[in-house]
């Protein structure tokens, strides 16, 4: 009976899934806010609450974790992100200090205490890669000119995870310095020792795994993956970041062929991830908590429009593409919700979860919206001023206003 009950739950989780998704879809935007709601309607407070398949829900969750970060990893080679770290960082830093401080500035000021500050930072500060990357594609321009910045922005976000998470799993397990001093240590020295054998040894590890049977190719890196995330989670190191190093250390053909066959099953984890998040929310301790998530989605919007405009503008992009850049970098999700559900396992504060669910909610809607029209609203604001000052003649400027280009 219990397993009866199990697969009509789960089997209704799916469907609706699939249903919400090609809702989304018709209508050009990402799906994960509607995964979201589901979760809440599903979970504790919500219309109808899950009871057989919530430890299934769970497991399934932590495997679209996994994979969220594995294909990630596959995005890239090791020379691709030595590189962009190598050329980009600066606006790393500046990515980081603008977007990062609000969130750990409204933890504190909320009275949240110092580790979920430094969760929420984590929260405000990492774009979607995911919801970007779709966002990109459909407006067509993946091939503009000021994607290389946007894309390294995120790789610098991403290669920062590596950092992060161990940091912050050590964190909210309520680790001592030293404890959390050699979690750090040993992630590094992971993430450094996985960089250097895919620089080195790349094409060998990636010949071991590959194989013209799809089948047996599937199981190797899939059973790969899950057992170096495993080790690294009983290292105390995030099971993410092993996903992800895994990832990166694979290139070539059986990179291309892992990402083909991988992306459903990333595509059906990673919805049972958001809606496991909404379960364990409730509905009731959101409005609590929206008008904190709406000052924060309103200031990190434009501290991420900043970031993407001063990288645009060191790499030399013209100031309708700087514009671009930085709507295109609004968009939160997936990785803000993987931050915030470390949190919301160990408990360390109750309305934490809330309010990263109500404030990806407003970004994911929000960012593809910026990412559309910042550059033209920008502009007609200029247009607007210039038009003023034909009028009533030139103000007094503090420094020469560039022009503007394509």
């Amino acid at each position: 009976m219990h397993s009866a009950v199990l697969l009509i739950e789960f089997g209704s989780i799916i469907l609706a899934l699939g249903l919400l998704g090609r809702f989304a879809a018709r209508f050009s935007f990402s799906p994960i806010p509607l995964y979201l709601l589901a979760g809440l309607a599903f979970g504790e407070g919500g219309l109808l609450p899950l009871g057989a398949s919530e430890e299934f829900v769970a497991t399934g969750a932590e495997i679209g974790v996994i994979l969220l970060l594995l294909m990630l990893g596959l995005e890239y080679t090791a020379s691709d992100l030595v590189s962009n770290l190598k050329s980009h960082y600066p606006s790393g830093l500046v990515d980081c200090a603008l977007n990062a401080l609000p969130g750990a500035a409204m933890a504190l000021l909320l009275g949240w205490g110092p580790v979920a500050a430094v969760v929420l930072a984590g929260v405000t500060w990492i774009s979607s890669s995911g919801v970007i990357a779709k966002v990109l594609n459909d407006l067509g321009r993946v091939g503009n000119r000021e994607t290389p910045v946007i894309l390294s922005v995120l790789v610098l976000e991403d290669l920062a995870m590596a950092v992060y998470l161990p940091i912050v799993t050590a964190l909210v397990a309520g680790v001592g310095l030293a404890a959390g001093s050699l979690t750090l240590a040993v992630a590094l020295g992971v993430a450094g020792l996985v960089l250097f054998a895919a620089v080195r040894y790349g094409r060998v590890i990636s010949r071991f795994v590959s194989s013209d049977d799809p089948e047996k190719l599937l199981l190797v890196v899939l059973g790969l993956t899950i057992l170096i995330a495993g080790v690294a989670q009983q290292l105390q190191v995030s099971a993410a970041v092993g996903a992800f190093l895994v990832g990166i250390a694979l290139s070539g053909e059986a990179a291309e062929g892992a990402h083909t066959l991988l992306s459903p099953l990333r595509d059906l984890f990673a919805a049972i991830f958001f809606v496991f998040f909404g379960l364990h929310t409730d509905p009731a301790s959101i409005p609590p908590v929206i008008l904190p998530a709406l000052a924060l989605a309103v200031v990190t919007a434009a501290t991420k429009i900043a970031t993407g405009y001063w990288a645009a503008r060191r790499a030399g992009i013209s100031v309708k593409g700087r514009w671009r850049t930085g709507g295109a970098l609004v968009a939160r999700g997936e990785f803000s919700i993987v931050i915030a559900g470390l949190a919301v396992t160990a408990g360390i504060e109750p309305s934490l979860g809330p309010l990263a669910t109500a404030y990806v909610l407003l970004l994911v809607v929000l960012g593809p919206l910026t990412a559309r029209y910042t550059e033209p609203l920008a502009l007609w604001w200029s247009g607007r001023r210039a038009s003023r000052e034909d009028v009533v003649g030139p103000q007094p400027k503090t420094r020469a206003q560039e022009p503007v280009g394509d």
